[in-house]
């Protein structure tokens, strides 16, 4: 069971969230790129059974946080992680005040933390698949995929419908005009989010809390390669490579982490995030 609220941006954007539990430990999950708060549910709920506050919310475009059109709506991906993931961070600090503070980023929820202000008083952090979206470096059955996508199919697609109708395409939701031509060009650059200027990336140095960073052995878009390019940019990471049989399991990829026949993946990650606390 969880709460349903709001919580603001750093802009007032009022962003639908949900609270789960009531324990000592809190943990905000960072959702990936059209990823919706409820996909992690099965994975909040377990959290808050293990004595976890957990909160799960949308970013701005998507799921409870989409406005009634997405055309000439102004969204920036970077505005998910400099107002909307600050704003959320920014609250939790602020009416719960947390000893012990979590978070968990899969995928741009891992990628974008580090430009967080604020971040010391996050205790540890685990990321599943935070990876570089650069196009060279996924895996060899994406690489053209990839290509395509960001060079081609997405830029293309957002200007002509004046957003990008992803769930037309497969199970993710529509982007934004302005996070998808962002993101697009960032999967482009061979530095992927680093080699964009205009955003604070000095403060990557001063995320010092430690990390847990896994990729997924059957991950196209999480590759070993590909997470150690993006995490790297933090100081105190530790890398993790997840092969789905060694713990049962048939398949992760992208999304498997957080499918409820992944529980015991959460079981070690809830335990190296708690061995963290000083």
């Amino acid at each position: 069971m969880s709460i349903d609220r709001t919580i603001a941006a750093t802009d007032g954007f009022e962003l639908a969230a949900s609270i789960y539990g009531s324990g000592d430990d809190v943990v905000i999950v960072n959702s990936a790129t059209a990823v919706p708060q409820r996909f992690y549910g099965p994975f909040a709920e377990f959290l808050a059974s293990e004595g976890c506050t957990v909160i799960t919310y949308d970013y701005r475009g998507i799921g409870g946080s989409r406005p009634s059109s997405l055309r000439g709506f102004a969204c920036q991906t970077s505005d998910w992680g400099l107002r909307d993931m600050q704003g959320v961070l920014n609250w939790v600090i602020d009416e719960l005040d947390p000893q012990t503070l979590f978070a968990v980023g899969h995928s741009a929820g891992g990628q974008q933390a580090g430009m967080l202000l604020g971040a010391n008083r996050i205790t540890a952090m685990a990321t599943m698949s935070a990876q570089s979206g650069y196009w060279r470096l996924q895996g060899q059955g994406e690489v053209l995929k990839v290509l395509l996508s960001v060079g081609v199919a997405i830029p293309v697609g957002a200007r002509l419908f004046g957003y990008f109708p992803w769930s037309k395409l497969g199970s993710a939701e529509d982007l934004p005009k302005g996070a998808a031509l962002q993101w697009s060009r960032w999967c482009r650059d061979p530095k992927y989010i680093l080699g964009d200027d205009t955003l604070p990336l000095d403060r990557y140095g001063d995320f010092t809390s430690p990390i847990l960073a896994y990729s997924i052995d059957d991950d196209g878009w999480g590759t070993a390669r590909s997470v150690k390019a993006m995490m790297s940019a933090y100081p105190n990471v530790e890398f993790e490579h997840l092969v789905p049989a060694k713990y049962g399991l048939s398949s992760l990829g992208h999304f498997g982490y957080f499918r409820p026949t992944s529980q015991p993946l959460w079981e070690r990650t809830l335990g190296w995030l708690r061995g963290q606390i000083r």
